[in-house]
């Protein structure tokens, strides 16, 4: 829509995480090199917490491209409600073993084995936990067990566990004492800086074909900044809402009355511009009926004024005090 109007060959602000526009701080950079590092030292337990929104997905798609898909065995576990044995079942899916497992003994063989394997070809292997925060104590506790397979110089199995800031809180729960001491790495993803935020917004645009990459002006940045607590995500929702209300009013640059615009309309939700309109049109429609009514009595009143005396002022004063009770 807005595309060919600001010279953009793609929308540059889309919600999913596309990584063609990964963006790299410093913070980023650290805790990816970190993830890289603990995978081919074998370290174990890797932790990587940050706010929703910092981009913890995005770093993981660009660590996955980093590792050699050839020699690495990666199971990604998305769904945090699962039991272990679940989870096992996952993880066995996922690094493609075909095991007649009908019980967790059954399932850890048959996982110890791929593992041993694995290594005896030089190849490593990944299980990825998102939103570890929501573990159960329990499930986090016998996932610290998979930390046992190993030799008497490597483990077998690289565990990463990315969550929000609340998995650091959990993990400091005496009964996960054992897990917490096992944990070689941890990182954190930080929020955007302000001047992160302009290179980002930047960055964004010179990857989707921009010629202008001053499109949103400095105080237009400064007030996203402010909104977005330097979130990533709330960055993308407001310029992409940026550039279609700057498109409507036929804006070349995004200024802060823009912003502003964008702003309101994200805390106020679709729901209420649309029931404004509705509003609006019922509005329209009752004045309307009220007017066709009251010109049509009008003109049989005014037919009959001559033999019975006027009553059309009373009807005319009805309308009017409606028609001020409907559109204040």
């Amino acid at each position: 829509m807005f595309e060919a109007f600001y010279g953009l060959n793609e929308k540059p602000f889309n919600a999913t995480p596309d990584p063609k526009f990964l963006f790299m701080t410093p913070s980023h950079r650290e805790a990816l090199a970190h993830l890289v590092f603990g995978v081919q030292e074998d370290k174990g337990f890797l932790v990587l917490t940050g706010e929703v929104g910092t981009g913890k997905t995005t770093l993981l798609n660009a660590l996955l491209r980093k590792l050699d898909a050839g020699s690495t065995a990666v199971s990604f576990i998305y769904n945090s409600t699962l039991s272990f044995d679940e989870i096992l079942e996952y993880m066995l899916k996922d690094f493609g073993v075909n095991a007649e497992a009908s019980t967790r003994v059954q399932r850890l063989i048959a996982l110890n084995a791929f593992l041993i394997e694995q290594r005896r070809a030089g190849r490593k292997s990944v299980v990825i936990f998102d939103e570890a925060q929501n573990l159960e104590t329990s499930i986090l506790e016998q996932v610290r067990l998979l930390s046992n397979f190993e030799t008497p110089s490597q483990k077998l199995l690289q565990i990463m566990l990315i969550g929000q800031p609340e998995l650091k809180t959990k993990l400091q729960l005496p009964s996960l004492r054992q897990l917490k001491q096992r944990i070689a790495l941890r990182c954190t993803i930080h929020p955007l800086s302000g001047d992160e935020v302009r290179d980002y917004i930047r960055n964004r645009l010179r990857i989707a074909g921009a010629r202008d990459l001053r499109l949103f002006e400095d105080r237009a940045v400064e007030r996203i900044a402010e909104y977005a607590s330097g979130i990533p995500r709330v960055i993308n929702m407001v310029c992409d809402h940026c550039l279609v209300s700057g498109y409507a009013l036929r804006k070349r640059r995004i200024d802060r009355a823009i912003v502003e615009k964008a702003i309101e309309y994200l805390e106020e939700g679709e729901r209420a511009p649309s029931e404004s309109r509705d509003s609006r049109r019922l509005v329209r429609w009752v004045v309307g009926t009220m007017a066709a009514s009251t010109a049509a009595a009008a003109a049989v009143l005014t037919m009959h004024s001559a033999v019975g005396g006027s009553i059309a002022a009373p009807i005319f004063e009805m309308a009017r005090a409606a028609r001020a009770w409907l559109l204040p």
